[in-house]
């Protein structure tokens, strides 16, 4: 009964979101992948805003204040999914802590066998994770997959010459339920939780994409916006790219 009410769920999300109507389209065919040869659409309902690509540039650069729920020390009542380092200062003015620095008595976290570990350091991966399950959908990318992704960032970046770059990031992975993306080269996949797709566009709207499977990301804070690293090693993850 789980299995089928999931599954009219993302039937449902589907249809309401092929209702929407974008301001942008683009199709594609995989190529490199393990399912290539799929075709590809992509709708951009619409471009997201400075202030929504700041707040994902301040995630991913670990600038960005911690997720809402209190100021609470020691980690309470942070609600955080990726918290940052826990504060020295604050474990040694919480009467909770065991009445003084580092905990002396056996109350630092670990010595004596007592006190909460450590939380993991944020990355910026983790933290960009976070950011994108709390963005707005502004698009979305559709494949053979019963449900498509959803598109938490979209911008398109003109050239001097009328090519343009576009460039999707995803909330999760391309084929994170199944092996339409596994890559087809060599190259070992990453293990980002989301998805950052570049299109690179010329004048007439044709070109080709390329997407984070196996390359590294990175932050272009002038442009306002995300790329991959090294775009001309990486393998064409979608060709034949058309603007509709």
């Amino acid at each position: 009964m789980k299995t089928v009410i999931h599954a009219g769920l993302l039937v449902l999300t589907a249809a309401l979101a092929m209702a929407q109507t974008p301001i942008l389209s683009f199709t594609a065919t995989t190529d490199n992948v393990s399912g290539a040869h799929e075709s590809i659409r992509i709708d951009v309902l619409r471009w997201s805003t400075v202030a929504e690509g700041d707040q994902l540039l301040a995630a991913w650069n670990l600038t960005a204040p911690p997720a809402t729920g209190g100021r609470g020390r020691g980690g309470r009542g942070r609600g955080a999914a990726v918290d940052p380092a826990p504060d020295p200062a604050a474990v040694d003015n919480d009467p909770s802590s065991g009445g003084g620095r580092a905990g002396r008595g056996g109350g630092r976290a670990g010595r004596g066998g007592r006190g909460a570990p450590e939380a993991p350091r944020p990355t910026p991966e983790g933290s960009l994770k976070v950011a994108l399950g709390a963005a707005p959908t502004v698009g979305r990318l559709w494949s053979s997959e019963v449900a498509g992704y959803s598109v938490r960032f979209a911008a398109r970046l003109a050239e001097p010459d009328g090519s343009e770059r576009i460039i999707l990031i995803t909330d999760r992975r391309l084929g994170a339920w199944n092996d339409l993306w596994k890559p087809a080269g060599t190259d070992s996949p990453n293990n980002y939780e989301f998805s950052v797709v570049e299109l690179h566009l010329n004048s007439h709207g044709e070109g080709e994409g390329k997407v984070s499977l196996t390359g590294k990301i990175v932050a272009d804070g002038a442009a306002k916006t995300f790329g991959l690293e090294n775009y001309a090693a990486l393998p064409v993850v979608l060709k034949n790219v058309r603007r509709k």
